[in-house]
């Protein structure tokens, strides 16, 4: 299987909703084609900070309908399952492939706390009701409660065959080293989860990262990416640098909600978080408002 096109920086896209909690159908075409004109290598839908647990399946029908229609086959789409149980999983990744998207992302079921035979078999199981697609899995003990093992991720790379990378947002390099040093002679592709460690992976041989603050600062997070490949290692430092304080500021609000408050920050309108979430409160607002300020990257027309 070839697997050369899953790298890069890729962002979990937000959802665009009207004040009724539409889809903003408008609203989530522009904002595709600004994040590819600030040169993403792939869109994840439905990821942590696209509020995926807030939308039903006919609105996600609709939403990838949306994203692949206006991609347009210009860079790869994933389509990310966070299901709990394992028939729901295979039927959500059944409905990405069947809509056009390239690649599966699969987070570990929230709310249960499986043991590793568990996890297994229900990442086989998914990979197997897909075999013709790559399918990465999600490291995010911070969101289900527990990570994943590196036994168990090493068993899958080395076992089911289109179970090829993982997105780690552990935040913990040493993990995310151990996820490439144990399975690099299977070619399996780590993606950096925290925005903050996108250099310093792709120093330890990850193949890119899956990046939320990409939504609304697409040229600043891809030119860490696109210095590093290039060689210019310093420049990339200081693209990550300069990134760093404005996603460490996003801890401050409730989650998932910075994206969408700083997205609306730089003239992206892309309506609330669905309730109960809210938008930041006015002293956080700011405060993100001065970060980017800071480094200069306010008006979107810097981006």
């Amino acid at each position: 299987m070839n697997t050369d096109f899953i790298r890069g920086i890729i962002p979990p896209i937000i959802t665009p909703i009207t004040e009724e909690e539409k889809i903003n159908e408008g609203a989530l075409r522009d904002h595709i084609e600004f994040m590819i004109a600030g040169g993403i290598n792939g869109i994840l839908a439905f990821g942590s900070n696209s509020e995926f647990y807030m939308l039903e399946e006919d609105e996600m029908r609709v939403i990838l309908k949306i994203i692949i229609g206006q991609v347009k086959g210009r860079i790869p789409v994933y389509m990310g399952i966070g299901a709990i149980r394992t028939s729901k999983c295979v039927r959500l990744a059944g409905l990405g492939l069947s809509a056009g998207a390239q690649g599966v992302s699969v987070l570990p079921p929230m709310f249960l706390k499986p043991n590793d035979d568990e996890l297994f078999e229900h990442f086989k199981t998914i990979a197997c009701a897909v075999t013709q697609s790559p399918v990465l899995v999600y490291n995010n003990p911070g969101r289900t409660g527990y990570p994943l093992s590196q036994a168990l991720v090493e068993k899958l790379a080395h076992t089911v065959p289109n179970i090829c990378g993982i997105k780690d947002s552990s935040g913990d390099m040493t993990e995310t080293m151990e996820f490439i040093r144990t399975n690099r002679d299977v070619n399996f592709k780590v993606f950096a989860g925290k925005d903050t460690l996108i250099y310093s992976s792709l120093a330890a041989g990850a193949a890119g990262a899956v990046c939320t603050t990409a939504n609304f600062l697409p040229g600043p997070v891809c030119s860490i990416y696109k210095k590093f490949m290039e060689g210019n290692y310093k420049g990339s430092l200081e693209a990550q640098f300069l990134l760093n304080p404005i996603r460490l500021a996003m801890d401050k609000s409730s989650f998932p909600v910075a994206a969408k408050d700083y997205a609306n920050l730089i003239g992206r309108n892309v309506g609330n978080p669905f309730l109960p979430n809210k938008c930041s409160p006015p002293a956080q607002i700011e405060n993100m408002r001065r970060e980017l300020e800071k480094a200069g990257l306010l008006s979107s027309a810097q981006l």
